[in-house]
């Protein structure tokens, strides 16, 4: 799969976050978004994965299985359809709290299915949850919840993966297994990781700089 971002921007209000951003990412490479708190790099990553609708250019999502020249309308993703394509993982992004983690990845792999070499239990004891098992969610600490978000979305058999702070929360110990699912759960994937903390994307081929988009 690949992304082509066309002029693109975003505003709030009268502001412009970003402007003129025209960048092609590619499946099989790893990208970073950098630049300080509140510099609109995740703002960006949300545009990218469709959760925030942009104010000017395009977004084109092509199946890998045509050429970027080729210009076959069947070569292009609906952008209806483009989010069973990626997962996503952000500290902003909500658990339903009610479940334990078994129930919760049972829901999310109904929506999106998760990777056929791994079972449910067999993911949770990836990262670190076994024990928790059949623990409600809203008992868990935030580094728990932050393992759970990156199961859900480094599992998920798609070909786009999407993070955003991926070790809020975590410590030393979740920081080690981040880049452990990234060694063996990211490869042939397109990656983007939105952060200004250089050990969440130092495996990155690419590193895109906000501010160059101001």
């Amino acid at each position: 799969m690949t992304i082509s971002l066309h002029n693109t921007g975003k505003r709030y209000n009268r502001e412009w976050i970003f402007r003129h951003c025209t960048y092609r990412f590619e499946q099989g490479k790893k990208y970073a978004i950098t630049g300080s708190n509140g510099s609109g790099k995740s703002t960006l990553l949300q545009v990218i994965a469709g959760a925030t609708l942009h104010n000017e250019g395009t977004i084109e999502y092509r199946d890998a299985g045509y050429p970027i020249q080729d210009q076959r309308p069947s070569g292009i993703i609906e952008e209806t359809e483009h989010y069973t394509y990626l997962a996503i993982a952000a500290p902003y992004l909500e658990l339903i709290e009610e479940m334990t983690a078994t129930e919760m990845l049972e829901f999310h792999g109904k929506f999106k299915r998760f990777i056929p070499s791994v079972s449910i239990a067999g993911i949770l004891q990836v990262v670190g949850l076994e024990k928790a098992a059949h623990k409600q969610i809203r008992y868990f600490s935030s580094g728990m919840k932050q393992r759970l978000k990156l199961a859900q979305a480094f599992f998920s058999d798609t070909p786009v993966l999407m993070l955003d702070e991926p070790t809020t929360n975590l410590d030393a110990d979740g920081i080690a297994l981040y880049h452990s699912l990234v060694n063996n759960y990211s490869s042939n994937r397109l990656v983007i990781v939105s952060s200004n903390d250089k050990q969440e994307y130092d495996f990155c081929d690419e590193v895109i700089r906000i501010g160059d988009y101001k």
